[in-house]
């Protein structure tokens, strides 16, 4: 004869057993829900709550708490009911002013707030200020150094250079142009140690020097070949020759739109009066301090990745070798680089920065 106190019949409709069934059974869920669900279960078999207990490995008190839930309010009740926890200590008004104080005020001691003298000044603790610092991803006590352009006209460049990469215009090419100088021929002092599973590639932190080269590079927006030659210097006859070398590459009917920016070789002037003798040249002069605009930087970019980072070279000759070998390689499988800002979003920025002093 079962022992306790007799309970009212716990009936569970069709839906609710095939659910609290699938609950019962998994194995993903957190381990207290599925204890309750074979409490349930066992229960709608008329067991008390002490044959339940002993069936699902409870306590009878625990079986009679959530057979009550259930009973009150169905699947739902056997949820965690939400913890009260300690209430806030601040508000929202008081969070907002810490962080708008901290980026846009300076204490009067210093130029930065630090966590110590905003909690000093707003009566909260370093650890609070600290974390609500991390959250809003503010950082006062940091500042880097940027560059910002004194051209007046420097909007205007930005939007004839975007409207070049974006729509260019009709038979014509459009060029990136630029040179990376003082590229170094260099060797390690010994061999590498060969990369094998589980180890990288070793190498020596000092270098044996071999002398230098200037890379000319000429980049074509629209199918992403690169032609590009190595001088010895970097003059006006070096970047005369490369010149010469262009006219003759791009086929005589397509103007030639060339962005570039304003280097001392641009100004000679033997390089303007030549310039000038072929009116096919048209000039798009990037703003100071905008190699960002320059296409021809991500093949730059390429470059260093891919044969002078990790390359060695035993000769200046060695090194314009690897150079011309990586560019031909290049323009075997080469594809345009995709532009995407608008001069708007380049523009809202630099504005934004400015604004914000970042």
């Amino acid at each position: 004869m079962p022992r306790g106190r007799q309970l009212a019949p716990l009936t569970i409709p069709a839906a609710d057993r095939a659910q609290l069934e699938e609950v019962a059974n998994s194995t993903s869920m957190p381990q207290a829900v599925v204890l309750r669900a074979r409490m349930i279960l066992a229960s709608s078999e008329g067991l008390t709550n002490a044959d339940v207990a002993r069936q699902v490995g409870a306590s009878p008190q625990a079986v009679g708490k959530w057979r009550k839930r259930y009973l009150d309010s169905g699947i739902e009740g056997l949820r965690d009911e939400p913890r009260p926890g300690r209430p806030r200590t601040f508000d929202d008004e008081k969070v907002a002013r810490v962080i708008n104080r901290a980026l846009q005020e300076k204490p009067a001691d210093g130029t930065h707030w630090s966590t110590h003298s905003m909690a000093a000044a707003e009566g909260v603790s370093a650890s609070t200020v600290s974390r609500w610092f991390r959250l809003y991803g503010v950082k006062p006590h940091q500042a880097k150094t940027v560059e910002l352009a004194a051209d007046r006209l420097s909007i205007e460049k930005v939007r004839d250079i975007t409207g070049l990469y974006l729509n260019p215009p009709d038979h014509a090419m459009v060029l990136c142009v630029d040179e990376k100088s003082q590229s170094q021929a260099l060797d390690r002092t010994q061999s590498p140690l060969p990369k094998d599973l589980g180890y990288v590639e070793g190498h020596t932190h000092d270098n044996l020097r071999h002398g230098t080269t200037t890379l000319f590079a000429a980049l074509d927006i629209a199918t992403g070949k690169e032609v590009d030659r190595c001088k010895a210097q970097r003059r006006q006859e070096e970047f005369l020759a490369f010149l010469r070398l262009i006219d003759r590459e791009v086929p005589a009917d397509l103007d030639i739109h060339m962005v570039l920016d304003n280097s001392a070789t641009r100004e000679y002037a033997a390089v303007k009066r030549w310039l000038a003798e072929r009116p096919r040249f048209q000039m798009h002069c990037t703003p100071p301090y905008s190699s960002w605009l320059k296409e021809v930087e991500r093949w730059f970019g390429l470059l260093d990745e891919k044969a002078l980072k990790r390359g060695r070279s035993r000769s200046a000759g060695e090194l314009v070798d690897q150079i011309q070998a990586l560019t031909a390689g290049h323009n075997e499988v080469a594809k345009p680089f995709v532009w995407v800002a608008t001069t708007r979003s380049i523009v809202d920025k630099i504005k934004g920065r400015s604004e914000t002093g970042h």
